[in-house]
């Protein structure tokens, strides 16, 4: 079960504890039911083809009751994403606590994040032109995943200041917005001075201007 930034699980977001009544739990069973069919939707037809009557029939359930969980097709495929952007701050965790350096830390997420962008952790968006970079822009208006990514770096930046790492007025939201950013454009915006597919020039390209940029 993920948990979520505020402590809440993928079932019951806010932590609640609604999750327990058996109305709730067979609700939740079904919302992930239809989740996982969303997901082998778009594996089989892509973002911008799944439908919602796909969905359903994928799910074994009505077309009403996939909308009484999901208001349009935008917020199901979004809970798709929300969940595998879960499972990629889960796989990247371990490999950014690696590093002993925010700078370390922040590029070594980005060689990663940017290697699971197109392939989106197999739900194959990067053999379609453009759904790549449709899914990441979802993914970044989305105020779920803002607050769990938030909450992802926050403590990062807070033990480099600690540390001395970097400048000691650095203020943490922000330099958890940039970072948030930088990773984002990765994956939406070509590289011209590096080569994005190269973890090395990855690494360099974030640590030089993080460490410039954060210390000075």
């Amino acid at each position: 079960m993920v948990e979520t930034a505020r402590g809440g699980t993928a079932e019951d977001p806010r932590g609640t504890g609604a999750g327990t009544h058996p109305g709730a739990a067979r609700a939740a069973e079904t919302r992930d039911r239809i989740i996982e069919a969303a997901t082998d939707c778009i594996r089989r037809w892509g973002i911008r083809r799944v439908s919602m009557n796909d969905v359903a029939q994928q799910a074994g359930v009505s077309r009403r009751t996939v909308y009484l969980h999901f208001a349009d097709r935008e917020a199901l495929v979004l809970a798709v994403l929300t969940r595998i952007s879960a499972l990629t701050v889960a796989a990247v965790e371990p490999l950014v606590r690696s590093r002993d350096t925010l700078a370390g830390q922040v590029a070594e997420a980005a060689v990663h994040v940017h290697a699971l962008g197109p392939a989106q952790l197999q739900l194959g968006l990067g053999y379609r032109p453009g759904e790549s970079e449709d899914a990441t822009l979802l993914l970044a208006h989305s105020d779920q995943v803002l607050a769990a990514w938030h909450g992802f770096w926050r403590p990062f930046v807070a033990e480099a200041r600690d540390r001395g790492e970097v400048r000691p007025d650095l203020d943490p939201d922000r330099a958890t917005e940039w970072i948030m950013r930088v990773i984002i454009s990765l994956v939406t915006v070509p590289a011209r001075t590096f080569d994005p597919d190269d973890p090395d020039q990855v690494r360099a390209f974030v640590s030089e201007f993080i460490t410039r940029g954060f210390a000075s």
